[in-house]
């Protein structure tokens, strides 16, 4: 519909800008350490010899019980990540000298082995230095107190280093190559003035047989890094944990809701350089190359997948932000979407997490790092998860030919983080094709419905203008609408829906159309238009401008002819585009819908899992239409049952603080928790397991919902998991906690003080100010089968 004020309303234009320089091949990748399938140019990534937009999401092998490694790794693929990142953590793996653990939960062989039989590839951040939140940045103890310069060509710390890369070598062996999924290898972490560190950290890794197409080191921070021994990674963080309690959201977070061709952010690890925390950073920075590097494209290994929880602050990403910044990075030119984290987990044992013990300003769970991710500890997926899920389709669909597309960006550009009025959007476009990616949303300080918007892209061509009447853009939209595209020789020159993938005809469908599936966006009305000669049929309408209305309260699909290419095109209401899952690739894509986690099994299988009868959909192309899937229960059925609880003492007054660090509040010790907490037993919710035939199966989460502090849960009186409070459900696996039948089962939590110097999101800021003294409570426990 017009909007009211329209008529004030200029065009939002941006014109197609080529690419800076001519096309390159560097000798990564394609004189040195070639590859079957990855190479990389100054522009974009090929894999197979075609140009694509990989996306790897983070999950840390040594965090999660190796029984679940299979479910998290099909929810990723399912999810549409392609490529598996994975720390290897020294001091999980040889916490004391010379006694290294390959075995079980810390296989990594065997983990990269199951990456590959699932599809997916491999990033191995080998380091030596992780970081990651864990205890010393990932040295042993006995590393960190070494008589060495560490992270320095120094011969004693290079000496450890090259043992224990040796190590890693003989476990990986045949592993890397030519012809393996380990795709690329990252080089220690947040390193900034060390480039002939880097190099020689490379050669020990070759030394010691490990070998990938891309070598990677991250480079924000204006990191300093060896040209061309490297590919620069960047990140893009929308809150963090790292600075200051009180302090303001920082305009390194918020220069992420905006659209820019700035790839490094001062803002991750700031606090370890003495930067971070007092909120008066600057803006958005001037414009800046569309590739940070002439050698190399822009790719990311850390867009914020959630965020992790220090105890002096305690940031909860929604789904929308997280996707919100994601998709900026599209729109920006980036030509790898990498993710921290994406399935999150638990530290295995107690000790091994960062804090201001070992220097680090912030005191992070003992065991905790959920991290907020798409896919959270206990394998429950977060609501970023569906929201990413179809960013990625559309990346699998068009990657091809978007890794093509340079950015540009609009001529009018906001006028700084404060600007809540200039729509936030860019062009990405080879010149006669494209998208116009629109991000209106940002967390924290809210944004209007943006009225009357109608978009100017000048090509090479020619100039498309649409939509044919100016359209009202609410907040929270999140769309990249197409321009000229042409799919099975029909174009489309223009559409206010998202392209969410492209489906083919297959043998088990033989008769059925290509078909271009797009997703409505909330409160914004399906337009499309097609050139001269282009026939539509279905249920619509169409004005003599040649705009094509379809009608789409239900999922919608109509036929389009050019000449002799035949198209036909889906059209998914905002609702049931939440819960599309397109599973498979090209050109074996099947498109299905389900509220509840769906992936293909190990034969090629749909399967999934539900709390309830699952209703479950799959698109016939040949019928042009939704058909129920029938389902076989392998597990269940599926209970849901409520934990009684009993007071077993009730809790002692806190203190405002327990000490502090680098003016960040410190946690309470494990005694002091002990001894303050109030406590809770748990009524035998390992019978209910039992009772209810979960005792086995591989997802049963025990869902707390309380208030206060720290809460720690104790199995037969052993401290098996932690959470610092931030509003947040707290979800953990019940069987890899290890409830058993029998087992007592407490929980304690330690109330807030009022005085705390505690920086938490706004609902659980509100709830702690409402309570009268100290905060603590248990609003209730369930078991989730």
């Amino acid at each position: 519909m017009p909007s009211p004020s329209s008529h004030a309303r200029p065009l939002l234009r941006a014109a197609h800008q080529p690419w800076d320089t001519p096309l390159t091949s560097p000798a990564m990748s394609n004189t040195i350490d070639r590859h079957a399938r990855f190479r990389v140019t100054n522009r974009y990534l090929e894999i197979d010899g075609t140009p694509a937009i990989p996306v790897s999401g983070e999950l840390h092998y040594s965090r999660l019980p190796r029984g679940q490694w299979e479910d998290r790794l099909r929810l990723m693929k399912a999810g549409g990540i392609t490529v598996v990142a994975t720390y290897v953590f020294w001091i999980h793996h040889e916490q004391t000298e010379g006694k290294i653990r390959f075995d079980g939960g810390l296989d990594a062989a065997a983990f990269v082995r199951l990456c590959a039989d699932i599809g997916l590839d491999v990033v191995l951040r080998i380091g030596p230095w992780c970081h990651g939140e864990v205890r010393n940045g990932g040295f042993p103890d006995w590393v960190q107190a070494a008589p060495a310069r560490h992270r320095t060509n120094d011969p004693a710390y290079l000496a450890l280093v090259k043992a224990w890369f040796a190590r890693v070598g003989e476990e990986l062996h045949q592993l890397t190559g030519p012809d393996s999924n380990v795709i690329g290898i990252q080089l220690e972490n947040e390193l900034y003035d060390q480039p002939e560190h880097f190099a020689e950290l490379k050669k020990l890794a070759r030394d010691a047989g490990l070998s990938a197409p891309l070598w990677t080191a991250t480079a924000w921070g204006g990191a300093d890094l060896p040209e061309g021994e490297v590919l620069p990674l960047f990140g893009g963080y929308g809150d963090g944990f790292w600075v200051d309690a009180d302090a303001p959201w920082d305009p390194t977070f918020r220069e992420h809701y905006f659209f820019s061709h700035t790839w490094d952010d001062p803002g991750i690890g700031a606090d370890v350089r003495g930067l971070a925390g007092n909120g008066t950073e600057p803006g958005p920075a001037a414009p800046a190359p569309r590739t940070p590097s002439d050698l190399f494209p822009p790719a990311t290994c850390e867009l914020a997948g959630g965020m992790a929880t220090a105890y002096q602050r305690r940031p909860w990403p929604k789904g929308l932000d997280v996707a919100a910044v994601a998709h900026n990075k599209i729109g920006n030119g980036s030509a790898w979407q990498g993710y921290y984290m994406f399935a999150g987990g638990t530290n295995p044992a107690d000790g091994l997490q960062e804090s201001q013990e070992t220097g680090y300003p912030n005191d992070m769970p003992r065991f905790d790092y959920d991290f907020h991710a798409p896919i959270g500890a206990s394998g429950r997926l977060a609501p970023s998860f569906a929201a990413l899920r179809r960013q990625h389709a559309f990346l699998d669909a068009f990657g091809d030919r978007l890794a093509q597309m340079p950015s540009s960006l609009p001529d009018a550009m906001p006028g700084g983080i404060d600007d809540t009025t200039t729509l936030r959007w860019a062009l990405r476009s080879d010149g006669t094709a494209g998208f116009v990616f629109i991000t209106w949303h940002q967390p924290h300080l809210p944004l209007g419905t943006y009225e009357g918007a109608r978009f100017r892209a000048v090509l090479d061509g020619g100039t498309v203008t649409f939509p044919g009447s100016p359209v009202d853009i609410p907040a929270g939209t999140v769309a990249h609408w197409p321009v000229n595209i042409e799919v099975a020789g029909v174009t489309v020159s223009w559409a206010t829906a998202s392209p969410l993938t492209v489906l083919q005809p297959s043998a088990q469908d033989p008769d059925s159309l290509p078909t271009l599936v797009l997703a409505a966006e909330p409160g914004v009305p399906v337009e499309l238009c097609f050139p001269e000669g282009t026939e539509v049929h279905g249920a619509g309408s169409a004005d003599p401008a040649g705009t094509y209305r379809p009608h789409v309260a239900e999922p919608t699909v109509f036929t389009t002819r050019h000449g002799d290419a035949l198209l036909d095109v889906l059209v998914l209401p905002a609702e049931a585009a939440n819960g599309a899952w397109v599973l498979g690739t090209a050109p074996n894509r099947a498109l299905v819908l389900s509220a509840d986690p769906v992936w293909l099994d190990g034969t090629g299988r749909l399967a999934g899992r539900s709390r309830a009868p699952a209703e479950v959909l799959r698109y016939r192309a040949g019928a042009r239409s939704f058909e129920a899937v029938e389902t076989v229960l392998r597990h269940g059925p599926a209970a849901l049952h409520t934990v009684k609880t009993e007071l077993l003492r009730p809790a002692g007054p806190v203190p405002a603080t327990y000490g502090s660090s680098a003016n960040r509040a410190a946690a309470p010790s494990p005694d002091t928790i002990a001894g303050l907490a109030e406590t809770h037993r748990l009524s035998t919710p390992g019978e209910a397991l039992a009772a209810h035939g979960l005792l086995h199966q591989g997802h049963n989460e025990l869902e707390i919902h309380w208030a206060g502090d720290v809460a720690r849960l104790l199995v037969d009186g052993s401290v098996v998991a932690d959470r610092f409070w931030d509003g947040s459900p707290w979800v953990l696996d019940a069987y890899g906690a290890g409830i058993r039948p029998g087992a007592e089962v407490t929980l304690e939590i330690l109330p807030l003080s009022p005085a705390a110097e505690v920086g938490l999101p706004a609902e659980a800021q509100r709830r702690r100010e409402a309570s009268r003294g100290d905060l603590a409570a248990l609003d209730g426990v369930r078991l989730v089968g």
